[in-house]
């Protein structure tokens, strides 16, 4: 077939939600992807964070063949191999004590949000309980993680979500103080907002939360989905602050291409909310999907991938900085590690974007005006200096 006829196919027979770019992915390699013309590109949104270890990684590929010819999945009426060694690696990284494997970061949020309200439901026996979230946040979009994102642009045709939700302002503590009544059973936020526009936490204000949480006994939930890890230099970012959630979600490069998700919970949470019967998932934590999870795990250990993080970042954002000093319509800079976003001001971001794709680089956007940079973990300053070339010639 023609790219044009997968193209076509592709929009005649799959469901109309996303304004895809004008290219058929076709296999990877590294740090690049291949279209079904040929054509080179470097990729620098790695799935929108997904492939930190990039594309045919042999150990990655080795392991995720193995299993499928030994099971790919079981239920969880039974264990499975995967599962325990994969749950002890999440648990001992995050230093957190029990895991749920999804499928998704969505569906991560969503036992997240029903970990919490059981919490808080036998606590009190109520079952009017808030959850404070922030304002430009994204968490998903099914109901239950839709009804916790902040951004009304994505809510507003799926009215009414589910109840009890307040909105706060991020990196402002008092505005998060003000949402709070003796009704606030949990406060979710991402450590580093990504679709709002590439905002780290300020350390102030999450240390600030995580106090009031503790007086409050409320839960803290921090989204790890797309800046856990090691997309920061750490394998997850609320490591760097040295402030720990009460329930973490990961996904994305949790499996690094397999589709699968996590809620993590440290002891307090775990040993007094979700029960047998509470929570479950047919496919959530398969042999298939945990085997991935666990080898993901070995290979950042073996390969110092996060080592390779905190080394190579200085001398990204000095490129991304002489950026934003060399163009006036790049108007900051901001971001961690290897997610990083150049604030773009009076030019269409989406202009860029396609450009760059037809200069052979991948990049994509954060909010409506954020250039967003979250490449393979294990890009090279030469990888860098690639892309800083095909990108000021996009400009």
């Amino acid at each position: 077939m023609k790219t044009s006829d997968y193209m076509k196919t592709t929009d005649e027979y799959v469901l109309h939600t996303y304004n895809r770019f004008p290219c058929v992915l076709e296999k990877g390699e590294g740090v690049r992807l291949y279209d079904t013309d040929g054509k080179e590109y470097l990729d620098f949104a790695a799935g929108i964070a997904v492939f930190a270890l990039g594309y045919n990684n042999p150990k990655y590929n080795e392991a995720v063949k193995d299993q499928v010819d030994k099971l790919i999945h079981t239920s969880n009426l039974f264990y499975n191999v995967p599962m325990s060694t994969a749950a002890k690696k999440l648990a001992e990284a995050s230093g957190m004590s029990k895991v749920f494997f999804t499928n998704s970061g969505t569906e991560a949020i969503e036992g997240a949000i029903k970990a919490a309200r059981k919490y808080a439901y036998l606590k009190d026996g109520g079952t009017d309980h808030e959850i404070i979230a922030m304002k430009h946040s994204f968490h998903g979009r099914s109901l239950g993680a839709l009804s916790v994102t902040g951004n009304d642009h994505y809510q507003e045709p799926f009215k009414p979500l589910i109840g009890g939700i307040k909105f706060a302002d991020f990196n402002d503590l008092e505005s998060v103080k003000a949402c709070v009544t003796d009704k606030t059973c949990a406060i979710i936020m991402e450590t580093v907002q990504g679709e709002g526009g590439i905002y780290p936490a300020e350390p102030a204000f999450l240390e600030g939360v995580r106090k009031l949480c503790d007086e409050k006994d409320i839960l803290l939930i921090l989204d790890e989905i797309q800046c856990g890890m090691g997309r920061t230099g750490h394998m997850f970012a609320w490591q760097e602050y040295g402030v720990k959630p009460d329930i973490m979600t990961n996904a994305k490069a949790l499996g690094c291409g397999v589709p699968v998700g996590a809620f993590v919970l440290n002891e307090k949470a775990a040993s007094k909310s979700l029960v047998p019967g509470d929570h479950g998932t047919t496919y959530g934590g398969n042999p298939l999907a945990t085997r991935a999870v666990d080898t993901v795990f070995d290979i950042f250990a073996e390969d110092h991938i996060i080592e390779h993080v905190q080394e190579i970042t200085p001398y990204l954002e000095k490129r991304l900085d002489e950026l934003v000093s060399k163009y006036d319509f790049l108007s900051t800079r901001r971001g961690k590690g290897f997610m990083q976003g150049l604030v773009v001001e009076g030019r269409p971001v989406g202009e860029i974007i396609n450009k760059a794709l037809s200069n052979g680089l991948i990049i994509i956007s954060a909010g409506s005006n954020v250039l967003r940079l979250v490449p393979p973990l294990v890009i090279e300053k030469s990888d860098i200096d690639e892309m800083i070339e095909k990108l000021e010639a996009s400009f």
